[in-house]
This record gives structure tokens, C-alpha cells and sequence, in this order.
């Protein structure tokens, strides 16, 4: 749990829970599971969540509820957007939907926030959020005590109930409850999110994403390994049936029966901490589509990777030893690109400094 964070689009981090498993390319160098298996490694809330493969610290698969942290941002009092579960995967399938309905109660108990989630498994996310009576059952869920009841906030509102049988001393103990009306669905400052890292991954993910009920849907294209096109995702789009007839006025008209599936609100882009660069190109594209759809574009960082004209610009620039990698892209130039550490790589692309987020209520 972190009040501030490193991460650039978001404000503060909140884990309750940690652990995971990996799923596809983009999880190899997870910056979580290399943390998880070194400096937190004796931590309560990762300790054994990682073992070691081949040198390699690999998540086991196990995932960890950490109740001590449910309950922590009721206790904020100042806004915040908050990406929740930065250490784990909070649909991954050995999650039960029990700690996901605690979860959701928290973000429903706290409107000031804002949540931003991210998930590589958005086949079950979807199947959670769209289950009937989903906003009744976590309207019921009951979570721990607070931390400090005065501050929690109002609407909703907030009750003692027993949560368990008589203790010793003869009195129950008591947990909060908060009662959200179920009409108030989806959660309007809940943002749900997938991981891309490719066209691959894009195509599978994004279109279960956006049948998925959210106040707003997002990517994080991080770290990006090949170059993408979102080009179907960013607009809104209908999907049902057509018809056509003359009216007795001899004015041809339409019926439409169908959906309007919402588009991407919001994307972030980054490369990778790691051995993969990326392309430049990958970029300008995602930031281009963007631009012509009028959507929010958020370039995190280059990752350890830098794109300069030549190697001399940079010796002299730095002073420093370079690893050069020449990136061979189909119908794209090579571009240069030079290991030169995340602080050196920066977030510049074309001389901009790209940080733009959605606007309130998108």
C-alpha cells in the first residue's frame, strides 16, 4: 500500500491483494514479480508468492488477500486516483469472487476516489461485473472495521452490523457495511482497464473490455513489444441491425436495433524496463490514432531504451558506454536504439511530453 507512487498516471497504489501468475510475453520482466521475489521477498504479503527459475524470479501462481490494507482508503480524505492492485491481477482465477465483492464495496464506499484497474484476464472480469444481481450482492458485502470511523465519507451511508458469532466477552464483533443503491451501476469512479502489449494480445482483450460495464475504459499498452493499431477501438461503435423503408411520405428512413459499444477513453503507452525495445514508430502511431479520436494519450516512459539519430550524439551527450540494438520492423524504418537506463530514456517522444488524461465524466 503506498500513498504516493513512481507510476506517473496515477497518484497512490492500494494491494489488497498480491500475487499472481504469468499469462502472456508482457508478464516476463513484471516489475511486481521481480520485486516480489528480492526486496519484499520475506515481506508477510510476498513472501513465498515467487520461486526461482532458471536465475529467474517467477510467480507460483498463489495469490494473498491482505486484510490489513482493505480498509485504507477509507481513511483518505483528499481525492486520490488509485490503481488498485498494482501486485497482482485482481480477476486472476484464483481470486474468489468474495475478496473481489470486499473490493468493490471499499471503491463504492469511497466516491471521491477515483479507481483505475487493470487486468489481463478480462474474460473474467466481464463475467463478474455482468452476473445478475452483481450490484445488490456487493451492496451486501461486509468489510472490516475502519480505521478511523469519523473519517469515513457520506453518501453512502455507513452502519454497525455483526459480522460474526458472540465472542468470549458475550458481544459479536462489528464490521461496516455500506449500503449503495444498486441502481448505481456500473460504479461511476471505477475505470477498468486492460494490459496489451501487442496486436495479438489488443484484439483478444480490448473487445471483452468494452462489453464490460465501466464509467470508462482503458488500456495500458506497456510494456508495448510490437507495434499497434487502435484503429475500431477508440470510437464509439454500434452493433445490432439496419433496416430500411419508405415512408408513406416517399422519405426513405432507417430502423436501428442493437448496442452502442463505448470506445477507449484513455490510453497509456510504455516500453520495458528489460531487454525489449521498443520501436519509435509504435508510439507515433498509438499517439496519432489518438489525437484523430479526440482520445486521452499518456506516454509513461521509453522504459530503458532511447532513440537517437546516431551513437556519437549520445557518447557525447552522456558519457557512457551504449548497448546499440537495431530494430528491424515490417513496413518501418530501423530505427537506433540505445540501452541507456529508464531515468535517461526519459518520456519524450518528438520533443512532447505526453500526459493527458481523461476529462471528468468522458
Amino acid at each position: 500500500m503506498a500513498d504516493k507512487t513512481h507510476i506517473q498516471w496515477t497518484e497512490a497504489t492500494w494491494n489488497p491483494i498480491t500475487g499472481c501468475s504469468i499469462v502472456s510475453l508482457g508478464c516476463t520482466n513484471c516489475y511486481a514479480m521481480k520485486l516480489a521475489g528480492t526486496r519484499l521477498m520475506h515481506h508477510p504479503s510476498r513472501a513465498g508468492l515467487t520461486k526461482e527459475v532458471n536465475g529467474n524470479h517467477v510467480w507460483t501462481g498463489e495469490v494473498r488477500f491482505n486484510e490489513q490494507w482493505l480498509t485504507q482508503p477509507l481513511s483518505w480524505k483528499k481525492p486520490r486516483m488509485i490503481f488498485v492492485c498494482a501486485h497482482a491481477d485482481l480477476f486472476h482465477e484464483a481470486v474468489p469472487d468474495a475478496w473481489i465483492d470486499q473490493i468493490f464495496a471499499v471503491m463504492a464506499l469511497t466516491p471521491h476516489h477515483t479507481y483505475q484497474i487493470l487486468t489481463k484476464r478480462p474474460e473474467r472480469m466481464k463475467s463478474y461485473l455482468s452476473a445478475s444481481g452483481i450490484a445488490s450482492r456487493i451492496a451486501e458485502a461486509t468489510i472490516g472495521p475502519a480505521p478511523n470511523p469519523r473519517s469515513l465519507p457520506t453518501p453512502p451511508v455507513i452502519f454497525n452490523v455483526p459480522v460474526g458469532p458472540p465472542t468470549k466477552y458475550g458481544a459479536p464483533e462489528f464490521g461496516y457495511r455500506r449500503m449503495m443503491n444498486p441502481r448505481s451501476w456500473p460504479l461511476p469512479n471505477v475505470w477498468l482497464g486492460v494490459s496489451v502489449e501487442d496486436q495479438t494480445r489488443a484484439d483478444e482483450r480490448i473487445p471483452l473490455l468494452l462489453q464490460t460495464p465501466a464509467a470508462l475504459h482503458w488500456i495500458s499498452a506497456e510494456p508495448l513489444l510490437g507495434p499497434l493499431s487502435l484503429k475500431g477501438y477508440l470510437s464509439t461503435v454500434w452493433e445490432g441491425i439496419t433496416s430500411s423503408y419508405v415512408g408513406t411520405d416517399g422519405i426513405e428512413r432507417c430502423d436501428m436495433t442493437g448496442n452502442a459499444v463505448p470506445g477507449l477513453k484513455w490510453v497509456v503507452a510504455g516500453g520495458e524496463n528489460g531487454p525489449r525495445p521498443p520501436h519509435p514508430e509504435w508510439f507515433r502511431t498509438i499517439r496519432d490514432e489518438c489525437a484523430a479520436a479526440d482520445v486521452a494519450f499518456f506516454l509513461k516512459q521509453w522504459g530503458s531504451w532511447a532513440h537517437m539519430p546516431g551513437r556519437a550524439y549520445f557518447k557525447d551527450a552522456y558519457k557512457e558506454p551504449w548497448k546499440r540494438v537495431d530494430s528491424q520492423i515490417s513496413q518501418v524504418r530501423p530505427a537506433l536504439m540505445f540501452k541507456v537506463g529508464k531515468a535517461a530514456a526519459g518520456d519524450v517522444l518528438d520533443g512532447w511530453q505526453h500526459h493527458n488524461w481523461p476529462e471528468a465524466g468522458q
